[in-house]
């Protein structure tokens, strides 16, 4: 008898927690129906902004920088920045196709394009604008900003930025050389001991690098001066 009662009292809870989150959603079916409606009235925006605007956009900027990769790839960079005229330049896209994926990568162009004509502060300006999870551009770009700081005087901050650049991806390409710009600019600020650690460890994590580079002798120098 004390287990019936026991079930009935159990059932009893239970539709009693149903009659209340039942009447909950009574008392909130308004708001909870705004609440989807507006989350469905934004989807469609975003789903309509893509379609209707950023994507044709996004084919507009690419036949854009077809032209100005062009002139990248054959080193005229002064057309690949700035345009011939009938194309836009690298500067253009970005002010033009800003929220589109080419108005990002054409600021690593543009960042590069400067880098490759001497001017080392507009390089470090549109390369820290350049966003990117490449493993291989990323650590690209990361490096190119340490080749204009050290260019400017500044080795230090190119120390940390090759640094970085080797830390972002391992591979056996950026690491090692990444690597090895870093231990040349230690050697250049007299500290040897450091340079030595990371030639060291290019040659243990990166034979074929090292071989093809020679480490071996900037081993050796460091060791001398340590």
């Amino acid at each position: 008898m004390a287990k019936k009662q026991d079930a009935d009292s159990g059932m009893e809870g239970v539709e009693g927690a149903l009659t209340r989150t039942e009447q909950f959603i009574e008392d909130k079916q308004k708001w909870i129906v705004r609440v989807v409606t507006g989350v469905l009235a934004i989807v469609a925006i975003f789903i309509g902004l893509k379609r209707f605007y950023i994507n044709p956009m996004e084919e507009e900027a690419n036949g854009q920088m077809f032209v100005a990769e062009k002139y990248f790839e054959v080193d005229s960079f002064n057309l690949a920045l700035h345009g011939d005229g009938n194309y836009s330049g690298f500067l253009q896209i970005i002010d033009d196709y800003g929220i589109t994926k080419a108005s990002n990568l054409a600021k690593y162009y543009a960042g590069i394009s400067y880098l490759k004509t001497g001017q080392y502060e507009d390089a470090i300006e549109y390369l820290k604008k350049f966003k990117s999870n490449d493993k291989m551009v990323a650590p690209i770009a990361t490096g190119a900003i340490g080749d204009a700081y050290v260019e400017l005087g500044d080795t230090r901050q190119g120390l940390n930025h090759y640094l970085k650049a080797a830390d972002l991806s391992d591979n056996k390409f950026t690491t090692p050389m990444y690597l090895m710009k870093a231990g040349v600019v230690y050697e250049s600020l007299g500290e040897y001991t450091k340079a030595l650690g990371l030639y060291e460890q290019i040659r243990r994590d990166y034979p074929e690098y090292s071989r093809s580079n020679n480490i071996e002798k900037y081993i050796t120098r460091s060791r001398m001066q340590s």
